[in-house]
């Protein structure tokens, strides 16, 4: 598992190990029942606090992502595809409210975003 700090971002560092971890989980790369590496562990490896890892290993498991085990560690949740889905639904309905808004604000029709949002889907095809 590779985890990437930037001290440069603004968001806090548990917030961007959490995102991380979730991308892995989300595109595959980590997968279901497969070992995370010990609070400990990753705090030495990325040369912060065992805290701000026991955060993000927090709000993993409060969000589904992954479970821990007393005495064994924490695992990658048995998710199913549905939970992956709808928290990638909620991100994307959160980004289209923004874009509405901006429709709305700056006179751009809902046509108009309609077809944006069309001609951005369909060039994704091909990457998928």
């Amino acid at each position: 598992m590779e985890i990437l700090i930037s001290n440069r971002s603004r968001k806090p560092i548990y917030e961007q190990i959490c995102q991380q971890i979730k991308g892995q989980i989300m595109d595959g790369t980590l997968t279901a029942g497969e070992a995370l590496p010990s609070m400990r562990a990753l705090a030495r490896d990325l040369h912060i606090s065992v805290i701000t890892v026991q955060r993000a290993y927090e709000d993993l498991t409060r969000d589904g992502f992954i479970e821990t085990v007393s005495g064994k560690g924490s695992f990658v949740s048995a998710q199913n595809r549905e939970f992956i889905q709808e928290e990638q639904l909620r991100i994307a309905e959160e980004l289209l409210q923004k874009a509405a808004e901006i429709g709305r604000a700056h006179g751009i029709s809902l046509e108009r975003l309609a077809g944006i949002l069309q001609l951005f889907y369909e060039e994704g095809d091909g990457h998928v």
